[in-house]
């Protein structure tokens, strides 16, 4: 079988992208998953989406998203961005898009070649002594940390990813230290890819609403950068939760191939 597929990235953070109108590819593949997202063997990405036909009243399109170990994924806020400019391309939606994902419903719009992806509403952030926790539509263990370029991501995430009180379900891990008053600087661990990623979008989106929780920043309009470039995140704060959430940042095609599969 030859396979179409498309390869995007925001900020580093890269996907293989498929169109699934047909329904045509098997979800249930986990071993060609991983191999179309081998960077070895296979096309090389952190995460493999489907485009699919939408399945909720108002929507455009159905988003399917996958760790490259094969797995199908909680939400991935970078992979919402790029599956939404990819929409565009294949004229789907023109600046506006509804469509579900595993965690629920977004909506998004591009400006100027700009993705702002809508997060879900945060409730719940859990305040520890050496770490923060809350779930973005993924679940996400932010560790405040000096020296952050030189800091051992991998060694350290990995620990953190496979221990209590996470262990097999695992969670991805953020190391962040500040640069300015609304501005921090990222580096996560993501469970499903085992490794440091160039970028994180549910974890930038989780270390925004945390930095502001803990009265690190007053802003609600947050700078992140991570290893692959800048994000932006803003949101609304209320007395119970965090609404109007939303990621900012650039989605690009960097290529459409075949592959044999």
């Amino acid at each position: 079988m030859t396979l179409t597929f498309y390869k995007y990235q925001g900020t580093g953070n890269d996907f293989v992208i498929i169109d699934n109108r047909q329904l045509s590819l098997d979800k249930n593949n986990t071993k060609l998953i991983s191999r179309l997202c081998d960077r070895k063997f296979g096309i090389g990405a952190d995460g493999l989406m489907l485009l699919e036909p939408p399945q909720e009243e108002g929507d455009d399109f159905t988003m399917v998203y996958f760790n490259a170990d094969g797995n199908e994924s909680s939400m991935c806020g970078n992979g919402g961005r790029c599956l939404v400019a990819f929409a565009a391309y294949l004229g789907i939606i023109k600046n506006t898009a509804i469509f579900t994902a595993i965690d629920g419903k977004h909506k998004a719009e591009i400006k100027n070649g700009i993705v702002y992806l809508q997060m879900q509403d945060v409730s719940t952030i859990e305040n520890h002594t050496d770490h923060l926790f809350l779930d973005t539509g993924s679940p996400h263990h932010i560790a405040i940390v000096n020296d952050l370029l030189q800091y051992d991501v991998f060694a350290k995430g990995k620990e953190i990813r496979n221990g209590a009180p996470y262990f097999e379900k695992g969670s991805n891990v953020n190391f962040v230290e500040k640069n300015e008053d609304n501005s921090f600087a990222v580096r996560t661990y993501e469970r499903g890819v085992e490794d440091e990623t160039l970028s994180c979008g549910t974890g930038v989106t989780a270390v925004a609403l945390a930095m502001h929780e803990i009265g690190e920043t007053q802003n609600e309009e947050v700078a992140i950068k991570t290893m692959g470039g800048e994000l932006k995140v803003t949101f609304t704060k209320t007395e119970k939760r965090y609404t109007d959430v939303f990621l900012i940042g650039p989605a690009e095609l960097v290529f459409k191939g075949e592959i044999e599969c």
